[in-house]
């Protein structure tokens, strides 16, 4: 074990060289990266980057928090969503030295008070996507791959009708299908799981409907390899749910049985 060089650790990735682990902080603000060992062990942080910069909503989100951390296929840059900052912050990876740096520029910001929470990267490379906890959107990136920049397109409800957020509403994790062609996202309080289909030439996001997950506060969720089956963590009522994708449609279907876990 090491330190996080942060409080609440919450999110973390191997990069693609499998010689790096990076790590999102929450409570503390903060990014770092740790190299792994050969006998797999990790050493210390070689880098700690703490975020700095002002709230919209002081009571909801108090400072800087990084929710998540990801990196790209190219394995040059990583992105980081604050839910505090209202930024995805983007940094430039070295894989041989594993270490970050900000890149130019260093963020894009999305609306005020939104809290970008998880993000995900769709498979073409083209497109990006960021779930946000305290408006339940998502918004849809076009992403440079040269460059590491974002540059938003679309911002889509993950809730049905007005798509207004009712007291104890939130969102938590968001993935793209392996095949590209759809997007989910969890809705806590709701305790659904939002399903779009994604415009393969413009990332642009369609709703196609809201699968209840059969549990209370469904906080992460994930797609097994294949892309058949999508796996919805209940979080208050101690369960996971099994789903089966429809290839076609995108389309939810519990298969059946729920399996019992504490709190996952």
């Amino acid at each position: 074990a090491q330190p996080s060089e942060g409080a609440g650790p919450c999110h973390l990735v191997v990069d693609r060289t499998g010689r790096s682990v990076l790590v999102a902080n929450y409570g503390g603000g903060s990014v770092a990266a740790l190299p792994i060992q050969e006998d797999g062990r990790l050493g210390k942080a070689t880098v700690a980057i703490q975020h700095k910069g002002s709230v919209a909503l002081p009571q909801r989100q108090g400072g800087p928090h990084a929710h998540s951390i990801n990196i790209d296929a190219a394995n040059r840059f990583a992105v980081a969503a604050d839910l505090g900052l209202d930024k995805v912050l983007v940094y430039r990876f070295d894989p041989a030295k594993g270490t970050l740096a900000p890149n130019d520029p260093p963020a894009t910001s999305v609306a005020p008070g939104s809290g970008p929470r998880h993000f995900a990267f769709h498979p073409n490379g083209k497109f990006a996507y960021v779930i946000n906890e305290i408006t339940c959107t998502v918004i849809a990136f076009a992403y440079d791959a040269e460059l590491g920049t974002l540059k938003e397109l679309q911002t889509i409800s993950t809730l049905p009708g007005d798509g207004k957020v009712k007291e104890g509403y939130s969102t938590a994790e968001v993935q793209v299908h392996p095949s590209g062609k759809f997007l989910y996202g969890s809705n806590r309080g709701h305790d659904t799981i939002a399903t779009f289909s994604i415009n393969q030439d413009t990332g642009r996001l369609t709703a196609i409907g809201h699968q209840p997950t059969g549990g209370k506060t469904p906080r992460n969720f994930g797609i097994d390899p294949t892309g058949a089956y999508l796996l919805a963590a209940n979080q208050d009522s101690d369960t996971i749910v099994v789903f089966r994708i429809d290839q076609k449609t995108g389309e939810l279907e519990p298969t059946g049985p729920k399996i019992e876990v504490p709190r996952p």
